[in-house]
């Protein structure tokens, strides 16, 4: 879980009350931390407050919904009138908790939001002797479990997806970054090619000339 508000001893003190409920958070005291922690990590839920400094917790809900990660968003904020929860709702949150509030609601909210989560469970895609499970974020190969940062998750997603089918540069792009992403760079080309050499030989991904990328399932990408 990650927990994303800009008051250190509040957000402590939710950590360390969820660490005695077994829920493990992390900490992100702004925008940019919490964007920077979504990027490398794989959160189930983020309890997110909408005033933080750098970009809004507004923002870093929008970038969530883009993501197309499935992580849900309890959003913790003093702003309590209706139209600010409609507004809030509207941006992607599946929760609302208003402060102050006690500690066990929040608890009891986020094993809701969890159960719901388990319900919506994306099937296990298998394809190559890889196994993608989108639900743990875990990726298997042959057996052999193998470490991903989220982006490259989130472009071996995009891939196994097609089913073998090739995707372009500019759809991975625009599926695995966010609206903001220079459509002139080459963090598709470097991204790939990590992550193709974490899957291990012989190689999975096969690089399709002025095309783009496919899962290659005789293992001979290149």
């Amino acid at each position: 879980m990650l927990i994303v508000e800009d008051e250190p001893y509040l957000a402590e003190a939710i950590r360390d009350g969820l660490r005695l409920a077994a829920i493990a958070a992390d900490i992100a005291g702004d925008g940019d931390t919490a964007l920077e922690l979504l990027s490398i990590n794989a959160y189930d839920i983020a309890v997110l407050d909408r005033d933080i400094p750098g970009p809004s917790g507004d923002e870093v809900a929008k970038r969530v919904v883009a993501s197309g990660s499935g992580m849900l968003i309890l959003m913790l904020t003093a702003a309590d009138r209706l139209d600010d929860k409609a507004s809030g709702f509207e941006l992607g949150a599946d929760d609302y908790l208003t402060k102050p509030f006690e500690l066990r609601e929040l608890v009891l909210r986020l094993r809701a939001l969890d159960r719901r989560r388990a319900h919506n469970r994306p099937p296990v895609r298998e394809i190559a002797g890889l196994r993608l499970d989108p639900f743990r974020r875990e990726v298997y190969r042959d057996g052999r479990y193998v470490a991903l940062t989220r982006k490259q998750f989130a472009v071996l997603e995009v891939l196994v997806a097609a089913e073998g089918g090739v995707v372009s540069a500019e759809e991975l792009l625009q599926r695995a970054w966010d609206e903001n992403a220079d459509p002139f760079t080459n963090a598709v080309r470097i991204t790939v090619s990590a992550l193709r050499k974490r899957l291990g030989e012989p190689w999975l991904i096969a690089t399709v000339p002025g095309v783009g990328y496919r899962i290659d399932a005789g293992g001979e990408g290149g």
